[in-house]
């Protein structure tokens, strides 16, 4: 029992570090998402090649990759290492990698909902007299929240497993603190049970964001 809440402990902070990543990205990847699939559909052709160039960039390397390049080059390029030392340093470093990272993604999804949205609707938005801001709004943001969810809620589960890469810079999340305890942790060595356990934390906090998205989906059936 001793070691069971021992190893709980640990995996529950680890955990608390996992999410804390999780929110982050969300609050910084999901607005800028918006922003970066405006200029991917911008009229302006060099602002909307070099933005397509960009997201192919991101969403054709490892993301793994992107924390490494992210966490390391800065301070051998430059005179001074931009991330704080520590876990604080290597948070930020996570953080911004999962937010360039995952707004990529989110930018296509937008994209793709805006776009399929009916230019007639648009037209028709038009002829009543409304602006572009107000057609946006009123008309094609309203309808491109239904279209979206489905592939958003299937980036953002995903996005709850991918925080487990950030251990490639020895950030402490809940996969970190499991396997601490097959190496040496707490005055524990050669336990493999926590690292497989910590598969319990994911599946619940997949499984109720599944259950979340589910209500969001039957709230915006207002749409059919």
């Amino acid at each position: 029992m001793h070691i069971f809440l021992t190893v709980t402990g640990a995996l529950n902070e680890g955990f608390l570090q996992t999410l804390k990543l999780f929110v982050i990205t969300l609050i910084g990847a999901v607005p800028l998402g918006l922003v970066v699939s405006f200029g991917s559909m911008s009229r302006f052709t060099p602002l909307r090649w070099l933005t397509r160039t960009v997201v192919w960039i991101i969403r054709g390397t490892p993301l793994m990759l992107q924390l490494i390049i992210i966490y390391y080059i800065p301070g051998r390029l430059l005179p001074e290492n931009p991330w704080p030392s520590g876990e604080a340093g290597r948070f930020l470093a996570s953080a911004v990698a999962f937010i360039i990272n995952y707004a990529c993604y989110f930018s296509e999804i937008y994209r793709g909902g805006i776009q399929g949205v009916p230019a007639g609707q648009q037209e028709a938005g038009m002829v009543l007299g409304m602006t572009r801001r107000q057609i946006f709004f009123k008309v094609t943001l309203l309808q491109m929240v239904k279209r979206i969810v489905p592939p958003m809620s299937n980036e953002i589960i995903t996005l709850v497993k991918d925080t487990s890469i950030a251990r490639i810079i020895s950030y402490q999340e809940v996969i970190w603190a499991g396997y601490a305890f097959l190496k040496s942790s707490h005055g524990y060595a050669g336990l493999i049970w926590p690292l497989f356990f910590t598969g319990v934390y994911y599946l619940l906090f997949t499984g109720v964001l599944t259950l979340f998205f589910g209500w969001v989906e039957r709230k915006l059936d207002y749409f059919r």
